[in-house]
């Protein structure tokens, strides 16, 4: 199984490394071989290359049965051109994949019941939220897009673009993960302002008679970010577009307690996944060892999961994650005042010994 690792910038490096010693130990402890080497993306590539997606990076990706992301971005690149910022890379290689479908779960887990940002009341009913985020299209890939002048100020301007088959496909798989959880499908969107999203829609509508096991909902992209504060127990899967879809989808992780506790898979059709964590590069801590390295591990198991079919390799994975934070052991952005605190390299190898 040949994997495409791209560390990138910030604590990827870091989260990175201890992705990999679980993946080499799932392998000695399954029998299974992993493939790895390394690409550059996003500001290292800009220092290495001068473009946050080098040519060699994409055919190292294509060439590869997987593909893993640490983190892009930082500081040091926000004042370049905004064409070759490191965001560009992580856009690009989604691009050059053609990976439409986003998926990330975000589910609490008991142990960290006190670090969720929630009343009481609402984190006793459950967190367990699927977010499929369409990937390709909408307003950051719709043309017209640029900056200019008008009447003498500065304006900027961009395009909100769906086309029917970009809807059909990213709701099929919304309804087919909806189908392997609880049958719930709410497409969120601006159907009462957006002419993009009446047609989005009417297209989510018609794919749903193709699912009648599968009940489906809609609700307004505003409505959608209160009600998953107020109640997120309500949802079970939720598909938006790329816009809506890249703001709920971290919201419905920071509510869990930590977005760098959770995982993310980006899929294509027959082209490598790529799975990462949604935390971004955290450039603060960067070198400090104080990372959270459990989403990257959690992306590996969906890995595992979703482009090998290794199931029983995947949940190995999310048993050992849990045993961990069963014996108290919390990175800094979970900690509570009964853990004990750990480092990025700490609570790797804990993971290491519980698998």
């Amino acid at each position: 199984m040949k994997i495409c690792v791209m560390p990138g910038d910030g604590i990827g490096p870091e989260i990175m490394a201890q992705g990999i010693k679980v993946l080499e130990v799932i392998g000695k402890k399954f029998g299974h071989v992993f493939d790895v080497t390394e690409a550059l993306i996003g500001g290292v590539a800009i220092d290495e290359t001068g473009v946050p997606l080098p040519d060699a990076t994409v055919k190292a990706c294509k060439d590869s049965d997987a593909v893993l992301l640490g983190a892009v971005g930082g500081p040091k690149w926000d004042t370049i051109d905004p064409s070759i910022r490191p965001e560009r890379g992580l856009l690009g290689i989604r691009k050059e994949l053609s990976l439409f479908a986003n998926l990330r779960p975000a589910s609490l887990f008991p142990q960290l019941k006190k670090a969720c940002f929630l009343r009481p009341d609402i984190v006793e009913k459950g967190i367990d939220v699927m977010v499929v985020r369409e990937l390709t299209g909408g307003i950051y890939f719709g043309e017209p897009r640029g900056t200019g002048e008008e009447n003498g100020e500065r304006v900027g301007y961009n395009t909100m673009v769906y086309r029917e088959h970009e809807i059909k496909r990213i709701a099929k798989v919304a309804f087919e993960a909806a189908r392997k959880r609880s049958k719930r499908l709410c497409s969120v969107d601006k159907a009462n302002v957006l002419d993009v999203s009446r047609v989005w829609r009417e297209v989510v509508i018609e794919v749903a008679a193709d699912y009648p096991d599968v009940e489906l909902s809609h609700m307004y992209v505003d409505n959608a970010a209160m009600q998953l504060v107020r109640d997120p127990s309500q949802f079970d899967v939720i598909v938006t577009g790329n816009l809506f879809g890249d703001i709920l989808s971290d919201e419905a992780a920071v509510i869990t307690g930590s977005i760098g506790m959770l995982p993310s898979a980006s899929l294509g059709a027959g082209n490598p996944g790529l799975f990462e964590p949604i935390h971004g590069s955290a450039p603060d801590i960067a070198g400090q060892d104080k990372a959270n390295p459990l989403a990257t591990i959690l992306s590996i198991a969906m890995m595992l999961r979703y482009s090998f079919n290794l199931a029983d390799e995947a949940a190995c994975i999310e048993a050992a994650v849990e045993k961990t934070l069963s014996q108290g052991l919390r990175t800094g952005d979970i900690m509570d005042e009964d853990g004990t605190l750990v480092g990025c390299v700490e609570m790797g190898k804990a993971v290491l010994k519980n698998i």
